[in-house]
């Protein structure tokens, strides 16, 4: 059972990992793979509302998406755009990035290969790891404007897909880790972290949901 502390912790992690930006039309969309094929209806949502004239998905396989996704998380992802409508000539796959660093830096090779221009992205992600995936694109794309989005949801409708609510807490422990230890190994920009938000992390730490945090030597994209 999980403890009322404990959701209402996983809340203000839930909170905290999401934006909030504003939607507006930009130059492209990147939508991150993973084994969420949410990302790639949201990202069809926004390309059908205008949001931006372009797709781009991004992702290999993982040990998670493999058996699911066996030809890689962006070629998946690419098919659920088609079938929903979106024409071909409207969407590039990026099939190699292993992690959020590589989606932003081969995203952008992909762009600029094709002769893009790229003002502003609108940055498609999984609800939890808006804020990851924001402080590496500043990072590692700096000089474009950064617009988070995500499937809008509550952490109970999102850990009820997933069907495992102590996994679900797992994964927002450890985005926040990463959150806390990335910036001082060059991998993103620094975000301020609220007191409550790190006491509520410290406390779910503490009731041991803990099985997505890295060791401290161990390599912070694996």
């Amino acid at each position: 059972m999980i403890s009322t502390q404990a959701w209402a912790d996983a809340r203000r992690l839930w909170d905290y990992h999401q934006m909030g930006h504003a939607l507006r039309p930009c130059s492209v969309a990147i939508g991150l793979g993973s084994h969420d094929l949410g990302v790639a209806d949201t990202a069809v949502d926004l390309y059908k509302r205008g949001m931006a004239p372009l797709l781009v998905f991004t992702g290999a396989t993982s040990p998670t998406t493999r058996e699911r996704m066996p030809r890689g998380e962006a070629v998946h992802y690419r098919e659920r755009a088609l079938e929903l409508g979106v024409p071909s000539s409207a969407v590039l796959v990026e099939p190699n990035a292993r992690n959020t660093g590589e989606n932003i830096r081969f995203s952008r090779a992909v762009l600029e290969a094709a002769g893009v221009e790229v003002s502003s992205v609108l940055l498609i992600s999984k609800p939890y790891e808006e804020r990851r995936a924001y402080a590496t694109a500043r990072k590692l794309w700096p000089e474009v404007e950064i617009v988070s989005a995500s499937t809008p949801m509550t952490l109970e409708e999102y850990a009820d897909s997933i069907q495992d609510a102590r996994l679900v807490i797992d994964m927002l422990v450890g985005a926040l880790q990463r959150l806390l230890i990335y910036p001082e190994q060059g991998y993103m920009i620094s975000q301020p972290v609220p007191d409550d938000v790190l006491e509520a992390y410290e406390r779910l730490c503490r009731e041991g949901f803990t099985s997505r945090l890295l060791a401290t030597d161990q390599h912070p994209f694996s």
